[in-house]
């Protein structure tokens, strides 16, 4: 187990929250890309296959967390494109007029 893995895996993991948070009530999608998201999340998994195989530790579970996170934004932000696609904001969601 690698210290320095350890901090990466907190840093790169603070960040997530901040970014769902920002997904959640902007309801847009400008400033993201899904392209980035999904080589993020392959990134993960190359680095839970790379535990599971070579060298099992428990911070698999940092990777699975912080995967997890980046997935829920993923989700966020295909939502969010559907939003925008049906022209609704998120004045329209918070009056109860959107989708």
């Amino acid at each position: 187990m690698s210290v320095f893995e350890i901090v990466m895996l907190l840093c790169f993991g603070a960040a997530w929250p901040f970014s769902i948070y920002t997904s959640w009530t902007s309801r847009r999608t400008s400033g993201k890309s899904f392209a980035f998201l999904a080589i993020v999340i392959v990134g993960y998994g190359a680095g839970i296959l790379n535990k599971v195989f070579y060298q099992l530790d428990g911070v698999v579970w940092m990777y699975a967390f912080n995967a997890l996170m980046v997935s829920v934004d993923a989700a966020l932000w295909l939502r969010n494109r559907r939003l925008e696609r049906h022209g609704v904001s998120a004045e329209d969601i918070t009056a109860g007029t959107g989708l």
